[in-house]
């Protein structure tokens, strides 16, 4: 019989933005000096590990060295924090579809109750706090406001996209462009000026399908895909679907409106106002186990 003694781990996604999620509910199970960068990347790959497009650690923050370095005065009242790490193993600052799902594993795993889920919790990331709750149309994040970093360019298949930098804790350049999406290659990182990026970006090519009215009613209708640093194309990005929003609107002289965001896993919808940006999607978790000693070794 095989050996499932081995620490427990779920998997699950939103919008098919794909986490392996590691509980640890009392900080033990994955302390920093197991949960290296090695592990993450044995964790997401497809054919050796999960497989994923990132890891969640679900821990509290008094149990992470540096949640008070990010945190600051919210680290009182950020009693859980998302330890997130990209698939090739760096520390990522901020992921709206993986917060989503870690607030979905909160509630399952019983770490958090229906009423304070449908208020509200804050939650630690290395972006800051983020506000994030469950409501009729799913799982709801405050991402806070978007911040324009600059104008710069992705090169990608020979061509230039001109696009613009956006901050959502974490660095975005959001191409808008009328090319095909479909025909695109993302198989390469698109390349984009180091001196802008030092810390690297994610590339959003976006069409804008109709910038007045889009999907029940919202302010605008966009369409994207999204080559995350650190792991390649996604299927979503809740970060980058909200900087796409947001630059959407931009062009078009705008500074507020609700805007639909369809990416290859699915749709989100994305509230943009000139103090905060509202991401709101689904998350599913896909099954639970254990990693075997034997993988572990």
């Amino acid at each position: 019989m095989i050996d499932a003694s081995g620490p427990r781990v779920l998997k699950g996604h939103g919008t098919q933005n794909d986490f392996v999620v590691l509980p640890d509910p009392d900080g033990t199970v994955w302390p920093e000096a197991r949960l290296d960068a090695t592990l993450v990347r044995r964790l997401c790959d497809r054919r050796e590990g999960l497989g994923a497009d990132g890891v969640l650690r679900v821990v509290p923050s008094a149990c992470v060295p540096d949640a008070a370095d990010v945190l600051g005065e919210a680290l009182a009242e950020c009693t859980w924090f998302m330890d997130h790490r990209n698939a090739d193993g760096s520390y990522a600052e901020m992921c709206g579809n993986g917060i989503r799902l870690y607030l979905h594993v909160l509630l399952a795993e019983g770490l958090l109750d229906a009423e304070q889920a449908r208020a509200g919790v804050l939650v630690g990331t290395r972006g800051g706090p983020r506000r994030v709750g469950a409501g009729a149309e799913g799982y709801w994040v405050d991402m806070g406001p978007a911040r324009p970093l600059g104008r710069g360019e992705a090169q990608l298949g020979g061509r230039s996209y001109p696009g613009t930098g956006v901050s959502m804790g974490n660095p975005h350049l959001v191409c808008l462009t009328d090319a095909a999406l479909d025909s695109l290659d993302l198989t390469v990182a698109p390349a984009v000026d180091p001196a802008l990026f030092p810390d690297g970006v994610n590339v959003e090519l976006v069409n804008v399908l109709s910038a007045q009215e889009g999907p029940g009613g919202t302010t605008a209708h966009v369409r994207l895909r999204v080559s995350e640093r650190g792991v390649g194309e996604t299927r979503s990005c809740g970060t980058g679907a909200c900087a796409a929003a947001w630059a959407a609107l931009d062009a078009g002289g705008r500074t507020s409106g609700t805007v639909t965001v369809d990416v290859p896993g699915g749709r989100l919808s994305v509230e943009v106002s000139p103090t905060t940006t509202v991401l709101t999607g689904p998350a599913v978790v896909v099954g639970a186990g254990a990693l075997t000693p034997e993988w572990l070794g």
